[in-house]
């Protein structure tokens, strides 16, 4: 076992309540740490699960930025679907299995990216960052099978938690 690698860390629930220094770990682009959960009952309790890492969602949005949409006018909303969307897909499948809502951030990116191409594209759109946002929310409402964060109801716009200017 390698030293540096290899640590004890202490899986906190309501169930052990000391304090450690080590009491998360990242394997396979997951955290593991505890957090709050809900039982079938409605109840708060705290548990020891996964998430996807911070580690991962800096990846996740480096290959967005990587993928520069932004210079893509000559590109069409179906082709950005048709480039993107399998590698999208691929961390929605991975990362849905434990708190799927950590991956929303990174799927905000992605439409923020797509925010920048519609203004770039569109002249009409070039100095309105809240008209392109509409008008790609009213896309992704008439068609949210085209990209997979609209299928799972994470539109374009500020009033789903986005946080971007």
């Amino acid at each position: 076992m390698h030293p540096d690698k290899t640590h004890i860390v202490y899986c906190k629930d309501d169930d052990r309540r000391e304090t450690y220094p080590e009491t998360s770990f990242d394997f396979l682009g997951y955290t593991f740490r505890p957090r709050r959960s809900k039982n079938r009952y409605g109840k708060f309790f705290v548990n020891f699960t996964p998430a996807v890492s911070n580690a991962s969602k800096k990846e996740m949005r480096r290959k967005i930025h990587d993928w520069r949409m932004h210079l893509k006018p000559d590109k069409s909303l179906e082709d950005l679907s048709g480039m993107f969307n399998p590698s999208i897909m691929g961390w929605v499948n991975y990362f849905k299995n434990f708190y799927k809502s950590a991956t929303y951030p990174v799927l905000r990116q992605m439409n923020h990216a797509l925010v920048l191409w519609a203004r770039r594209k569109y002249r009409k759109l070039h100095r309105h960052r809240k008209k392109a946002e509409q008008w790609l929310r009213s896309i992704a409402t008439r068609e949210p099978e085209l990209f997979i964060q609209w299928k799972m109801g994470i539109l374009p716009g500020r009033d789903n938690g986005s946080r971007m200017s």
